[in-house]
């Protein structure tokens, strides 16, 4: 008998079991993904579309004094929003105090999550100081926010301590309801959504990168400018978009600390909601999303926000 020759490649393929052949499902590859999405949808298109829609449409409905809602098909809202003098200084205003916020809080939340991610070895101790830092959210905004009049007011903490210190003759009427204290606000409550995302960006760098660049004559400041800032840019990226329409759309702030004296477009809308003039504050709301829509998809376009996800 002679031996058996091998098979060629092709006729080895054809040979092989049906049983390693990956079996087809009969309800579709994609059935099971799209039931279990399917809730998530649901919640997304109740929760977030429809209310959506009904305030597009709304915004292009009529108004009087004591009929809030006229069905009709009308531009005049957006016509006022784009048109009028004060509307423009409004979004400019909130524009200023999101550069000024977002500059303020990168640099304390780049900080402060260096400062946990590179010398606080310990898990335990980096618990602990997050929970340190999550201390003043157990409690309202409002809250936080009136807390800060007793210390800046006229006859305040602060003020007392500037005239007894003789560093000032008198109280300074800047530190509350001013642009000063409403930056003060945001930065008191937003600057931890900043350090969450570059914190868990920084948690996920190789340390061993930044101990080549050290042992290549690299200092600390040019490891931050050429290792760390590049690999936290996902974080930074996240926060920032955290921060930037947080403070877009935050009224409660500048009313507590703006007193009256400091206007934006989301104490605007809140404004004209109160007054009951719902097609006006519905176009001013559209605009905005449309604002914050776009500053987002820039922020994304920038930076790859994915390898976060």
């Amino acid at each position: 008998m002679s031996a058996a020759r091998p098979l060629p490649l092709g006729d080895a393929a054809a040979a092989e079991p049906a049983r390693r052949q990956p079996r087809k499902r009969s309800g579709g590859p994609d059935s099971t993904a799209y039931l279990l999405v399917a809730p998530l949808a649901l919640v997304f298109l109740v929760f977030f579309v429809v209310p959506i829609g009904l305030v597009f449409v709304v915004s292009f409905f009529e108004y009087e004094a004591y009929d809030m809602l006229i069905p009709a098909f009308t531009f005049q809202n957006y016509i006022d929003v784009f048109s009028q003098k004060v509307t423009w200084d409004t979004y400019l205003e909130t524009f200023q105090f999101c550069a000024i916020v977002w500059a303020i809080t990168f640099v304390l939340g780049f900080a402060l999550a260096y400062f946990l991610a590179f010398y606080v070895r310990t898990p335990t101790w980096q618990i602990t100081l997050f929970l340190i830092c999550t201390i003043p959210f157990w409690t309202s905004n409002v809250i936080r926010m009136i807390s800060w009049i007793p210390l800046l007011g006229r006859n305040g903490l602060v003020n007392a301590a500037l005239v007894g210190l003789g560093i000032t003759s008198e109280p300074q009427e800047w530190l509350l309801y001013s642009d000063f204290s409403v930056v003060l606000g945001f930065v008191h409550l937003y600057t931890l959504f900043m350090l969450v995302p570059i914190f868990n960006s920084m948690s996920r760098i190789d340390r061993s990168l930044l101990e080549a660049a050290a042992d290549a004559g690299a200092s600390e400041w040019q490891v931050i400018r050429h290792v760390v800032l590049p690999l936290a840019k996902p974080g930074i990226a996240i926060g920032s978009i955290f921060v930037v329409t947080i403070v877009m759309g935050d009224f409660v702030t500048v009313n507590v600390l703006g007193g009256g004296k400091v206007a934006s477009i989301g104490k605007s809308i809140n404004t004209e909601l109160g007054y009951l003039q719902f097609p006006p504050a519905a176009a001013n709301a559209m605009v905005l999303l449309v604002i914050v829509v776009i500053m987002i998809v820039a922020l994304t376009r920038l930076v790859d926000v994915r390898k976060e996800l």
